[in-house]
């Protein structure tokens, strides 16, 4: 397994990364930076860009979510431990997903 402090530094730019999209999807969903069109062609088209958006934030919400509980099993010494069969999880799939939670065998379980 990689080191906890490696683990740990890529958790946190993974969540800066994802906090600064929530950021700016924040600003362009509420039109901050611009007024809403008076055109209501223009509004559909705005409405429609503000739930792809919304699709995002929700993602990057949940990316936030999965960062912080990798983190807090860093702190809580269980990180790289399956938590569905409590075996540890590949090293290779820590590095492709270092929030991973679950070795491949049982996310393939639950994914079915």
């Amino acid at each position: 397994m990689p080191s906890l402090e490696n683990v740990k530094k890529q958790l946190l730019s993974l969540r800066e990364e994802y906090t600064h999209r929530i950021d700016a999807i924040e600003v362009e969903t509420h039109h901050k930076e611009e007024p809403v069109e008076k055109d209501f062609a223009e509004q559909a088209t705005q409405s429609e860009n503000d739930d792809v958006l919304a699709a995002l934030d929700d993602e990057a919400q949940q990316m936030v979510m999965q960062i912080d509980a990798a983190l807090g099993r860093i702190e809580q010494g269980t990180y790289g431990i399956c938590k569905a069969c409590s075996e540890p999880i590949q090293d290779g799939r820590l590095q492709a997903i270092p929030f991973a939670e679950m070795c491949i065998s049982c996310a393939e379980k639950t994914s079915h």
